[in-house]
């Protein structure tokens, strides 16, 4: 068992301190991970549900795909997205973009609970760098392969559409933005949203707007802190078929 509290990692970064810590939870023992960008909590191995069906909702999006899919997920954070798209046996491969060289660096040094298993995946790759600049570009999403498309592409960073962590990331929810990045998908490709938010009716048109389909996802769970339920958010929006 670990120590009550521990700070594993501090660094500044570009957006502010980030800092990763594991605290036991006083209830049930276990070690609990969170994540925090200055003071504002980012994560929490606490609250992993939302993480997990970003990638089950997305992957099952592709109803009547054998695989082998090539997938790519925005957003490392803790793994639980990235764990939860190698758990479905279609995928071939998965390319995960971060833009913090840290966060990858915890799960390199298997600072996290699930560092080992995406490391040791043969499936599974790290991409630092800006998720929201390679899809405004033309190269896409996996510089060393300039031009490829993925299946499906998860994205797990901002809070929501309309609460994001940096101005620049706003241009992706509106419909040019997505349009580029639809661009990064085959045909009937799927790309499905992370969001903090409760549905927001316009965001899920101009999703519409863009692609062949598009809905929202509620993802409750029991909040283990307060008691009762939270919720997140997951839209999933997919291409035509050509």
């Amino acid at each position: 068992m670990s120590v009550r509290f521990q700070e594993l990692d501090w660094r500044p970064t570009p957006i502010g301190e980030i800092s990763l810590r594991r605290r036991r939870d006083p209830v049930s023992g276990a070690d609990v991970y969170e994540v925090k960008l200055d003071d504002a909590y980012l994560m929490s191995s606490l609250f992993t549900e939302g993480e997990v069906a970003l990638a089950r909702l997305g992957l099952a999006a592709l109803d009547g795909a054998v695989g082998p899919l090539d997938v790519a997920v925005g957003g490392l954070g803790l793994g639980y997205t990235a764990r939860a798209a190698l758990d479905d046996a279609r995928v071939g491969s998965l390319v995960v973009v971060e833009a913090l060289a840290e966060v990858v660096e915890w799960h390199e040094r298997r600072l996290v609970p699930l560092g080992a298993a995406l490391t040791g995946d043969p499936r599974c790759r790290f991409v630092h760098g800006d998720f929201f600049a390679l899809a405004a570009g033309p190269d896409g999403l996996d510089p060393p392969r300039p031009g490829r498309r993925f299946d499906a592409v998860l994205l797990d960073v901002d809070h929501s559409p309309r609460r994001v962590l940096h101005p620049r990331h706003a241009a992706l929810y509106r419909p040019a933005g997505l349009r580029a990045l639809a661009g990064h998908l085959r045909p009937g490709g799927v790309f499905a949203l992370w969001s903090d938010d409760p549905p927001d009716e316009a965001f899920t048109a101009v999703l519409a707007g863009v692609f062949a389909r598009a809905e929202a996802h509620v993802v409750a769970f029991p909040h283990p802190l307060r008691g009762g339920t939270a919720a997140n958010t997951v839209y999933v929006a997919r291409l035509g078929p050509s």
